[in-house]
């Protein structure tokens, strides 16, 4: 009902009225302080490797899920310091569709590869060894527990956690130091302020569509064949709460983008409070549910609830900004 209802608003009647400081507002009072949190808890995860780097640890296995959760509210701004040198790669390699990362990961500890001794080599080696989603593999895939020696998945584990300490840090530094001043300034990377509330509403909507085709469309595969296994970071039971943290940051950047428009601001809360609620009634860890037909409409119907955000966004938010939605990083060549 809603795609209907979004589909046929007459664009053109639709207010022109969001405040043009917002996106100055976004990068010191969102960003930049996500950016922060981001460095600090990857800070804290090399910290706790490198004081016990037992899978089974408390300490690290908390510091883990912290950082990742850190990772998961600022993944959707894939844009400028994210990107640079494959950074956001390099911290979140995926969905894997091919399993490379558990080939590299068996690969490197079969032949006790030296690069985990130098952070700068480890920089070099398979992205799909690198960051959160190979560290989950050594942290909670058994199958890794007996592979190799001891000191070399230790080893390991540590610079993972060093690569991630130096690739949140060096996101936070560039967006301090010049990209953030780039965003509240426009003239040299950004013509104007439109071009850069576009970059901030292409943000919004690449969160939405990952989230609603990768977290929630991998697993749920098909009625035929569904595919609980292609949960994201399901090792570590953590499907769900990424999708509930994309929804709560994509919601904060959504109304902030809205603010000074009633109206807009209005609709987006009614229906992002209508599909946090659905994910949060769940109950379901790592989306199992998608593989028995009493449960799995709960979760196509969560899917679509996301799908009605994204064409909300689209019909109403971007007229509201006078931009529209381009090209993200996720479309290719």
């Amino acid at each position: 009902m809603l795609r209907s209802i979004v589909l046929a608003l007459p664009l053109a009647l639709l207010p022109v009225t969001a405040q043009a400081d917002a996106s100055g507002g976004i990068v010191d009072g969102r960003i930049l302080p996500s950016m922060s949190e981001l460095a600090a808890t990857g800070a804290a995860l090399e910290a706790a490797a490198q004081a016990n780097c037992n899978a089974e640890d408390r300490a690290l296995l908390a510091a883990y899920h912290t950082a990742f959760d850190a990772w998961v509210r600022v993944s959707h701004l894939r844009f400028g310091p994210t990107e640079t040198d494959n950074r956001a790669f390099a911290l979140a390699f995926w969905p894997d569709t091919r399993g490379k990362t558990p080939k590299a990961l068996a690969g490197m500890i079969a032949k006790e590869d030296p690069a985990v001794m130098d952070p700068e080599d480890f920089a070099e080696v398979s992205i799909a060894a690198q960051g959160y989603y190979a560290m989950e593999f050594l942290l909670y895939d058994g199958g890794f527990a007996a592979q190799g020696s001891p000191d070399y998945r230790c080893a390991l584990i540590r610079a993972q956690a060093q690569g991630i300490a130096a690739n949140t840090a060096a996101i936070r530094t560039d967006w301090t130091d010049a990209f953030a001043e780039e965003m509240r300034s426009p003239g040299n990377r950004y013509r104007d302020a439109a071009e850069v509330k576009q970059e901030l509403f292409k943000a919004l909507l690449t969160g939405l569509e990952v989230t609603a085709d990768m977290r929630l469309g991998r697993p749920l595969g098909t009625f035929e064949r569904p595919r609980p296994n292609r949960a994201e970071a399901r090792r570590s039971g953590r499907s769900q709460i990424h999708v509930i943290l994309a929804l709560e940051t994509l919601e904060d950047l959504a109304l902030a983008l809205a603010e000074g428009d009633a109206e807009v601001s209005d609709a987006l809360q009614a229906q992002f409070t209508t599909t946090l609620e659905r994910v949060r009634g769940l109950k379901d860890p790592v989306f199992a549910g998608v593989a028995d037909p009493a449960s799995r409409f709960r979760i196509e119907a969560l899917q679509q609830d996301v799908r009605d955000l994204k064409l909300l966004a689209e019909a109403q938010l971007g007229p509201a900004l006078g931009v529209e939605a381009g090209f993200n990083s996720l479309d290719g060549d």
